[in-house]
């Protein structure tokens, strides 16, 4: 007894280093796939230079307008789009009791593309330029796509609070959503011209390249404005995973956790959306495979999907932008690409586990 007792702390410090190794072993993967990205392009520039770019001091002048005004804010935006996704993922998974819950799920993405289409379509803030796609007022479709996703969150938190439904009944509920809100934007793409259609078949492909370092600052502060209250309250989040009752017991807010986590996470999804178009998969798929490295521990579960977010959808850009250079790829086929097979291999390799 006293052997196990005195084995006790030992294994939970070996448990403890091995988290820890797996979260820094995503950071040094996070670095390298951001120096990877910052190489990707058509400027053939050392490393070296590209990295005195970024303090504005490369000997060419050009190599320091690309740098901090091209491929550090793409970046910055992948980052902080991923990580935000991914945490966002891994709660609504652990509040909704549902390994299948993300923001697409909850039908924020499909909320989304209704304000988009709503902004190119009606209020004509899409047009064709020089052969190509451009936006008149990118700001309006941004402002347009986020209150799309924040009026489906509400009429889910409307829904649960009125009827008191039950997390599976908040899933089912943006099932529901996402469907009504995906036929009015079909309805709109029908009353819609070729440069309009164009136009929201763009938007929807998704880009990283469109936002600027106004977006990325808005981004940062609403992803670490999330981080904290997840964080904060990762040990409510590891009683819940034992069941609502258990969680009451030890004096957790159930009620008020769920509509608070539901809310943030639709926020972070709602602003990444916006800004960069419908990203599929990375807040599903990043939960799932850093799960199966850290366990069920939020404290390290949160901090890891954000991680592993981030390098997906680097991954994903990279990807985006190499597969048929010079044309970039649609960064939301990409991820659908990569996450769809990987999702299904992570699924089933679970199930043949003894």
């Amino acid at each position: 007894m006293r052997a196990s007792r005195a084995g006790a702390p030992q294994a939970y410090s070996r448990h403890r280093a091995r988290n820890m190794g797996v979260l820094l072993a995503l950071c040094v993967a996070l670095l390298l796939a951001a120096l990877l990205s910052l190489r990707a392009g058509s400027y053939d520039t050392p490393v070296l230079e590209l990295l005195k770019g970024i303090a504005g001091r490369a000997e060419d002048s050009s190599v320091n307008i690309v740098v901090r005004n091209m491929r550090l804010p793409r970046i910055c935006t992948a980052i902080l789009g991923g990580a935000g996704l991914g945490m966002a993922g891994v709660v609504l998974q652990s509040v909704l009791r549902n390994p299948l819950a993300s923001s697409s799920t909850l039908g924020i993405s499909q909320g989304a593309g209704f304000g988009a289409a709503f902004a190119i379509i009606v209020l004509g803030a899409g047009l064709q330029a020089g052969g190509g796609v451009a936006f008149s007022n990118p700001a309006l479709i941004g402002l347009c796509a986020f209150g799309g996703s924040m009026a489906v969150s509400v009429l889910i938190l409307a829904l649960s609070r009125l009827r008191q439904i039950t997390p599976e009944a908040m899933v089912l509920s943006g099932v529901a959503l996402s469907s009504l809100f995906s036929g009015a934007t079909t309805l709109l793409q029908y009353f819609a011209d070729e440069v309009q259609l164009t136009s929201l078949v763009f938007w929807t492909f998704g880009d990283l390249g469109r936002t600027g370092w106004g977006e990325v600052g808005i981004m940062a502060a609403v992803a670490a404005a999330a981080g904290i209250y997840f964080f904060f309250n990762r040990w409510n989040y590891n009683a819940l995973e034992s069941g609502e009752q258990t969680a009451v017991s030890l004096g957790v807010n159930v009620g008020r956790l769920r509509i608070v986590s539901v809310l943030l996470c639709s926020v972070v999804a709602a602003v990444v959306v916006s800004y960069m178009g419908i990203i599929n998969f990375i807040g599903l798929v990043a939960p799932h495979m850093v799960r199966r490295f850290l366990g069920d521990n939020h404290c390290y579960l949160i901090p890891g999907s954000a991680l592993m977010g981030a390098v997906l959808l680097l991954l994903g850009d990279l990807a985006a932008r190499n597969a048929a250079a010079p044309v970039v790829l649609p960064i939301g086929a990409i991820t659908s690409f990569l996450g769809a097979p990987l999702f299904l291999y992570l699924l089933f390799k679970g199930r043949n586990r003894p």
